[in-house]
């Protein structure tokens, strides 16, 4: 699969995260000529742009978004002789294109009849998701392409295995299990969302019990209960399904697209012959 095209193909079809590098501007002489394009994923490369130096730290550069999940495009002006020590000497442009990106780890505690709703809805966003129960026959027998499905004696265990910032529902069979899961998730509490299944009411009971754990009113005031958007009414498990999964969106989406202060436009990272063409 060393072609580009049926690699990013094969890589956003599995779901892992990518860069798309692509040669955007050449002046001089260079290894590949503007258009030439590489993928790098955090293990392999597919196709080149020419090999030696500049490839190498483009792969570095790639790989440094991958690992911090940089969603933003970027651009690199590369002087090849200069700060690469490439014998061809001239000056390439490289742009980054983060592919395939997940913008949410979520964990769905819980496969009663809103978890069979919810579940496929975030399935079908650019998430990653771990759905947790100790009941196996309570999973529906197909499981959603993006979803891990983890039948756990004790699902409270899997609080320690979540990636920092993920976003955590608990929307259990039982109250106990619910008040468990929520005091060691608010214990952690590195979470980026968490909400809760149930009523005001419950809200206040698993408050005065928190209280007397010692949880004080800041980390009580991250919980989300009663969860989901006001604004989407009704009872029947797809629409609490919906409200939960609207608010999920609103919340992973609050800072995602926005421009980056770091960012130059492209016309100051061209060759100096080719910027005036470009303003």
């Amino acid at each position: 699969m060393n072609n580009w095209i049926s690699a990013l193909a094969t890589l956003q079809d599995q779901g892992e995260p990518c860069v798309l590098v692509t040669i955007i501007e050449e002046l001089g002489s260079t290894p590949r000529n503007a258009g030439s394009k590489m993928v790098i994923s955090a293990a392999h490369t597919f196709d080149t742009i020419g090999g030696g130096h500049l490839e190498y730290k483009a792969m570095q550069l790639a790989r440094d978004m991958l690992a911090r999940g940089q969603q933003t495009t970027h651009l690199e002006r590369f002087s090849l002789g200069a700060s690469l020590g490439q014998c061809c000497g001239g000056v390439t442009v490289l742009l980054f294109e983060p592919m395939g990106q997940v913008q949410a780890q979520i964990a769905v505690f819980g496969a009663g009849h809103v978890g069979r709703a919810l579940v496929p809805l975030l399935a079908s966003l650019p998430c990653r998701v771990r759905w947790i129960d100790s009941r196996d026959q309570e999973f529906p027998q197909h499981i959603p392409q993006g979803v891990r499905k983890i039948i756990s004696e004790e699902p409270v265990d899997e609080i320690a295995d979540l990636p920092a910032g993920s976003y955590c529902i608990v929307m259990t069979h039982n109250h106990a299990l619910d008040l468990e899961l929520t005091a060691a998730l608010l214990k952690r509490n590195d979470f980026a969302y968490f909400g809760l299944i149930g009523s005001k009411t419950k809200r206040v009971k698993f408050e005065h019990r928190l209280r007397d754990r010692g949880f004080d009113t800041a980390q009580l005031q991250r919980m989300r209960c009663p969860m989901g958007l006001t604004e989407v009414k009704g009872k029947l498990p797809v629409e609490i399904a919906i409200s939960i999964a609207g608010e999920i969106i609103a919340t992973y989406n609050a800072n995602f697209g926005q421009h980056t202060a770091g960012a130059e436009p492209i016309a100051k990272l061209l060759p100096a012959s080719r910027r005036s063409q470009a303003i």
